[in-house]
């Protein structure tokens, strides 16, 4: 069972999926990382002052009455909280990530294009009459010696 186990973990699409996994985590951690340290501070300032990080709608008070200025301070005053700017920032984070996806898989889909070489020129072709295999330039097949017509 061992060695079944390792055949199959050794396998080239495996070792390829688990690299592809691991690469991915670490371009979401990025893309995590752009999205709310780098594209939600500007797009705030520009909608004044506006921390998506901590937009959130007070669904019950905690045990401290409220206003609480972060999520933090509800968070630790136990209260329920709606927290529908971190959401913002995860609906933003995935769709770059989509579009980065996208984008490769139409690079790739387009090297595949350019990697399929156009059809061979055939250079034979068969006698209609002993079905022989000839060259196309034939004007006589040469194992029932018939006429071939110009093609």
């Amino acid at each position: 069972m061992l060695k079944e186990f390792k055949a199959f973990a050794m396998r080239g699409n495996v070792i390829d999926m688990a690299v592809g996994i691991i690469i991915g985590a670490a371009f979401g951690t990025i893309i995590g990382t752009l999205v709310s340290d780098v594209l939600m501070p500007p797009i705030g300032l520009l909608l004044g002052n506006v921390d998506f990080s901590n937009l959130f709608i007070v669904l019950k008070e905690g045990t401290t009455a409220g206003p609480y200025a972060t999520v933090a301070a509800a968070k630790g005053a136990g209260a329920v909280t709606l927290n529908y700017g971190l959401f913002l920032n995860t609906v933003v984070n995935f769709v770059i990530v989509a579009f980065a996806i996208f984008f490769l898989i139409r690079g790739m889909n387009a090297l595949k294009k350019k990697e399929e070489a156009p059809p061979a020129i055939p250079t034979t072709k068969e006698c209609p009459h002993c079905l022989s295999t000839i060259p196309v330039k034939a004007t006589r097949c040469g194992h029932c010696t018939s006429e071939l017509r110009a093609a």
